[in-house]
């Protein structure tokens, strides 16, 4: 966070703290959108099995096999996610993602609410690169972007679902693209029929008083 007041990191703090706070509403879904990578690596020699009187060892030297991109959507409400696996991490792919809730995931809604971090690829601008005028602005009238504050990623509930699923899923050697594409589908299935809805209790008012020294002007007493 940082490390003085900042009236950018506060503004984009409590819009979307109000965010998600707001009652659920199936014509207006909030989803958290984030991405990570996880790199494809293998054993040189086969591990050693735990036994009695020994834990599990792995040798420190792996094969490498590139690497993936991982791209979540959660909606918090409601416990949907999913995870999208790409080779590369550019506007195009987001693209792509933002598409995908609109016409796949939630193509009835009026407005879908991103909530998402300021990487450079996150531009609603670069529609208007990947379809005529039209068809652009069809699209960024079905959306509603609110950007987390720079350094401020955790207020971002998708790192919530990304640590799940790197603990559970991605926390071994994971060689073959294939394997990964199976492993984190059978994660996704398994989170979805869970229906693992997250509750965010940080509120607006708890970020004036715990995060007070942000706020370039303070919040006068009663």
């Amino acid at each position: 966070m940082p490390a003085e007041d900042d009236g950018q990191f506060v503004y984009h703090m409590e819009d979307v703290l109000d965010l998600y706070h707001e009652p659920y509403d199936e014509d207006r879904p909030v989803i958290c959108f984030d991405e990570t990578s996880k790199a494809l690596r293998g054993h040189k020699r086969d591990p050693l099995p735990a036994q009695p009187g020994a834990v599990a060892r792995v040798d420190t030297h792996y094969k490498r096999n590139g690497k993936k991109n991982l791209h979540l959507a959660t909606e918090p409400l409601t416990g949907w996610v999913n995870v999208e696996i790409t080779e590369k991490r550019r506007t195009c792919e987001w693209i792509d993602r933002m598409v995908g809730l609109a016409d796949e995931h939630y193509p009835d809604a009026d407005c879908i609410r991103i909530v998402l971090d300021n990487l450079n690829t996150h531009n609603p601008a670069a529609f208007y690169r990947f379809f005529p005028p039209n068809e652009a602005q069809a699209y960024l009238d079905r959306f509603e972007f609110h950007y987390t504050p720079k350094h401020g990623s955790w207020l971002n509930m998708a790192e919530i679902e990304i640590g799940a699923l790197k603990r559970q899923c991605l926390d071994r050697r994971i060689y073959h693209a294939a394997t990964l594409r199976s492993e984190v589908a059978a994660w996704q299935d398994h989170r979805n029929a869970a229906d693992g809805l997250i509750d965010w209790q940080f509120t607006t008012d708890d970020a004036r008083i715990k995060l007070r020294q942000l706020y370039p002007v303070p919040l006068e007493e009663d």
